[in-house]
């Protein structure tokens, strides 16, 4: 007796059958990243991840995004080579404090995110043919916030400049001083200012690079004490955000009001620069400021 079941299940199998689960696993979820696509914060447009990481990470309509340091140090450096230099040990959580969440577990979950122990990371190599010693200052771990670690890391750049005798290039970027530690953070405004003195006894060049955004006690302090300022397109730089300044003043701000371009106009910037110009613009600045007739005063 025939089963007139299989010829129908053969029927229903089809000769796709044979080929679906090789094309399932082709087509995995997990052969398909999460981050495939990109979305502009200008237009909306979703973008090629790997056509915004060609471009350095800046959109069609000209947006400079956030970049993490070891990006930074990649795309400044010549040929993306340099030797990484440690960051120094600092207590961790010396106030014990929390707001709503442990200051240790806040720490914790940065690092982990980050694969860093802080904001800043240090390089030392060549940029545009001139060598530095480069200090990337990181939005993306804890908003770049001025900490222990973030103080002690600029001291530590500083002097490992003068100790090999090349400038020092800071790249900024900080909603401002970290509250978690309280007056500890906001001694470190004082004591980068003093890292930058040490580099001007020894007549060698800072030059700051800004970047979006760069606000609050790094921008009272290291931030605006080059000898040279540079300041990606768009970038915000201020003290306090356009939103407070209303506030306290209850005026409207002028169009622009704290972006790189309007601060380049009043004087406050050198000069705005687009991110794939920055490892030869600064190479030029650093091999005139190193030229020996005019150095950093």
């Amino acid at each position: 007796m025939v089963d007139k079941n299989k010829p129908q299940q053969e029927k229903r199998g089809g000769w796709l059958s044979r080929f679906a689960p090789g094309v399932r696993k082709i087509v995995s979820r997990r052969d398909t990243p999460d981050n495939l696509w990109v979305k502009d914060p200008d237009t909306g447009d979703m973008l090629y991840r790997s056509d915004l990481e060609g471009a350095l990470w800046v959109t069609p309509s000209g947006r400079h995004m956030r970049i993490d340091a070891p990006t930074r140090l990649r795309f400044t450096f010549d040929d993306g080579a340099y030797e990484s230099i440690e960051t120094p040990e600092v207590p961790e959580d010396p106030l014990k404090f929390s707001d709503g969440k442990p200051y240790k577990d806040r720490l914790n979950a940065a690092r982990k995110a980050a694969g860093r122990k802080d904001t800043m990371a240090i390089g030392f190599g060549e940029v545009g043919g001139s060598e530095a010693v480069v200090i990337v200052q990181d939005f993306t771990f804890m908003g770049g916030s001025l900490g222990m670690a973030a103080g002690e890391a600029f001291i530590a750049a500083a002097r490992a400049a003068v100790a090999r005798g090349v400038p020092l290039v800071c790249f900024t970027a900080a909603g401002g001083a970290r509250m978690q530690e309280g007056a500890l953070s906001l001694m470190q405004m004082a004591r980068t200012t003093l890292a930058i003195q040490e580099l001007k006894a020894a007549q060698l060049p800072f030059v700051v690079v800004l970047t979006d955004p760069t606000t609050g006690g790094v921008t009272a302090s290291y931030a605006m004490l080059g000898d040279v300022h540079l300041a990606e397109p768009g970038a915000l730089i201020g003290f306090a955000g356009p939103r407070v300044i209303e506030a306290t003043i209850r005026e409207k701000l002028p169009p622009g009001f704290q972006r790189a371009e309007y601060l380049q106009e009043k004087g406050m910037v050198d000069k705005v620069v687009a991110r794939a110009d920055l490892p030869h613009t600064l190479g030029q600045i650093l091999s005139m400021l190193m030229g020996g007739k005019r150095r950093a005063a």
